[in-house]
């Protein structure tokens, strides 16, 4: 009788043991720049993973900078863009080899590539944008490499630009500001603060990608989907903006813990208004869409979790 006692107490020990390493654990969260939904997302992530006896710190980052950064175990996890952590995946450029250490966790809601001009810089498409100054994200982040794909599209580079500077939101906000940018690129949720904010200075001009440009970067990224910036999305918007589009999702080293995947994403969709408050596209999201597959592996304890509640 002793020794299945014996067996059952070395379980329960091995138990308590296995959750309070998983809650000593710190856990490196890569988010994004100030200005945009991630940074105030991953406060939000590091509060939800608090309760649950995890502590997360989160770190500045950039959609292709946190694929690289989870890959070469810099970060556990990390927000990514679904065009570009699948270019990490197929080893594609901007990447130089494959990620091999990235899984998927969960899809989270649609980011909008957003291209914003001042109102008297005569701009009316990519196309007019040569001998203008451009601002865009340092290099690293996804929608500084849309901009690429965008003005190749128009047979235009950076090198036709007036000049281009490479600087944060807030710091592009201010260049448009002073007129010593004609032209802000960036892809977040709608309606983006950045924007807000320089629209609450200047008049803007949102600039849309037709359809015709739309399936010419799809030929580049087939990841691409269309999305429509809805009228009445930022100040003197009178009419529906259409541009293109990719989802945000949480990725995670794919040797990372399986408990505490689990535990970080279940705690996510309990607090999944914590989440909507920071990102309104958030509130409409179900386990089963989180569990879409994007074309990158799903990480083991995402998929313990969605196996779980009926998602796959």
């Amino acid at each position: 009788m002793t020794f299945p006692i014996h067996r059952t107490c070395i379980a329960i020990a091995a138990l308590v043991c296995g959750a309070g390493a998983a809650q000593a654990q710190q856990i490196k969260l890569m988010t994004g720049p100030q200005g945009g939904s991630w940074y105030p997302l991953g406060g939000a992530i590091a509060n939800i993973a608090d309760k649950a006896g995890m502590k997360v710190q989160v770190l500045p980052g950039a959609g292709i900078a946190n694929v690289k950064g989870v890959d070469g175990g810099k970060a556990d996890m990390g927000f990514g863009n679904s065009i570009s952590t699948v270019d990490g995946v197929a080893g594609k450029a901007p990447f130089d080899a494959q990620t091999k250490n990235v899984c998927n966790v969960a899809s989270l809601y649609p980011q909008y590539y957003q291209v914003v001009a001042n109102a008297d810089a005569n701009i009316n498409s990519l196309g007019d944008l040569k001998g203008k100054s451009l601002a865009v994200q340092p290099k690293g982040n996804t929608a500084e490499f849309i901009s690429m794909q965008s003005l190749e599209v128009y047979g235009l580079k950076y090198g036709d630009m007036g000049r281009v500077s490479y600087v944060s939101y807030t710091d592009a906000v201010s260049l448009m500001k002073d007129n010593n940018a004609q032209v802000f690129t960036l892809g977040t949720t709608v309606p983006a603060s950045a924007i807000m904010d320089l629209a609450s200075a200047r008049d803007i001009k949102l600039i849309g990608i037709p359809d015709d440009k739309f399936q010419a970067m799809r030929k580049l990224n087939p990841g691409y989907t269309k999305l429509v910036i809805p009228a009445g999305s930022y100040p003197k918007q009178t009419q529906d903006v259409q541009t293109i589009g990719y989802a945000t999702h949480l990725i995670a080293r794919c040797d990372l813990d399986e408990t505490v995947v689990y535990k970080m994403l279940k705690g996510l969709v309990d607090n999944k208004a914590d989440l909507a408050a920071i990102a309104k596209a958030m509130s409409g999201v179900t386990p089963k869409m989180m569990a879409e597959d994007i074309g990158v592996p799903l990480h083991k304890g995402a998929m313990k979790y969605y196996k779980e509640v009926g998602a796959l």
